[in-house]
């Protein structure tokens, strides 16, 4: 059974650093804000010391302070941990530190567990006015798709032939479903090695049509409170930089403005200003893109949502700072906490009317088998 791992957030950047143990976040961090250990503390002297029988410490000696070896081998992994303020990195905890979930053995809905008539009666209440704001783009052949297809061919089928000259057109769309437009991420999207969520093994449960465990179809309809987080409106721009890390300070920050705090299965939404470049500029918004940190993304799992949606392409910040860990995010939410994501949001309108608190509706596709979904949430007031 899973145990919260430690980590010792520090909260200062230049010299040594003042540390906090941080409980609840699922993963190996060592980066800026957090590194890992089995205890988290400073000494009176301010050097970090493991709880365990290999502590360091300073001694003195003559009237001078001297390390022992334990002291320059800990502070030495520091250093190599830890180059620049803004370098991170993050190891994959090992399975049996991630499995079973929180959930129990054998699980596939993760976050999806939150639904319940509890869930749907607390987003009820913040329904007012019934006006909906939606947050799905439209599907088209010149949205911003990289790799991906998306073509719709229309079949007229002409008129049958009785008095009532009924006509009848269809269509035949040739796309990816779960990875085009404002699309949901499942379980079986992404992976660490050869296991997916709960420890699901690729290896056993990949067919050529598709996954047996962990499909999109296990979702079901989500109806929750939703918080949107505007970190642009925060910064005071209209679209982040391509390079700007979202950290744990600019969430609570966004939060404190909006006079609001999470709860357990709230849908988390982020406002990058990204989206402004959906149709306007694709090969950008396909690139580089602002979005949640590794530290970010750990302090998110502690407050336990349902899920975590952006407008941005990837929700995290892309590349990684850390150049040699490809989505780390996508792995942490994904894969270790089974939170869903929610990527490539329309967001424009939500933010215009700085509306911070919303009934939030969103279904995917019920493809069984499939690794994610297009879909058109809804925020509701």
């Amino acid at each position: 059974m899973y145990s919260p791992m430690r980590a010792c957030v520090v909260r200062e950047i230049a010299g040594f650093r003042l540390a906090t143990p941080l409980e609840g976040v699922r993963g190996g961090p060592l980066h800026s804000e957090s590194i890992p250990s089995p205890g988290c503390q400073w000494t009176a002297d301010r050097v970090f010391r493991l709880s365990s029988a290999s502590n360091v410490s300073h001694t003195q000696q003559h009237g001078r302070k001297t390390m022992n070896p334990g002291t320059v081998l800990a502070l030495t992994m520091l250093s190599v941990a830890l180059p620049t303020a803004h370098a991170q990195s993050w190891l994959p905890p090992a399975e049996e530190d991630r499995c079973p979930s929180r959930w129990g053995a054998g699980d596939e809905r993760g976050s999806a567990n939150h639904m319940g008539p509890s869930t749907v009666l607390r987003a009820a209440q913040l329904i007012n006015s019934g006006e909906v704001v939606e947050l799905g783009h439209v599907l088209h052949e010149t949205i911003p798709l990289g790799a991906r297809h998306f073509d719709l061919y229309l079949k007229p089928t002409g008129m049958n032939p009785q008095s009532n000259r009924r006509g009848s057109n269809e269509e035949i769309v040739v796309t990816e479903l779960g990875q085009v437009g404002t699309q949901f991420d499942g379980f079986s999207h992404q992976s660490i090695g050869d296991t997916l969520y709960n420890c699901f093994r690729i290896s056993e449960t990949l067919t050529r049509s598709g996954f047996t465990n962990l499909g999109i179809e296990n979702v079901g309809m989500l109806m929750t409170r939703g918080v949107l987080l505007d970190i642009a409106r925060l910064k005071g721009v209209d679209i982040l930089p391509e390079d700007y890390e979202i950290t744990t300070e600019d969430l609570q920050r966004a939060l404190a403005d909006a006079n609001l705090s999470l709860e357990p299965g709230n849908a988390v939404i982020i406002h990058t200003g990204w989206g402004q470049l959906w149709e306007t500029d694709v090969q950008r918004f396909l690139g580089r893109a602002p979005g949640i940190g590794i530290a970010a993304a750990e302090w998110l799992v502690t407050q336990d949502p349902m899920l975590v949606g952006a407008d941005n392409q990837p929700v995290e910040i892309q590349p990684n700072p850390d150049t040699s860990i490809s989505l780390p995010v996508h792995q942490i939410m994904l894969v270790v906490n089974g939170i869903h994501l929610l990527e490539r949001m329309k967001l424009d309108e939500l933010a215009a009317r700085q509306a911070h608190e919303f009934a939030f509706v969103m279904q995917p596709l019920k493809i069984r088998g499939a690794t994610g979904s297009t879909v058109a949430p809804a925020a509701i007031f």
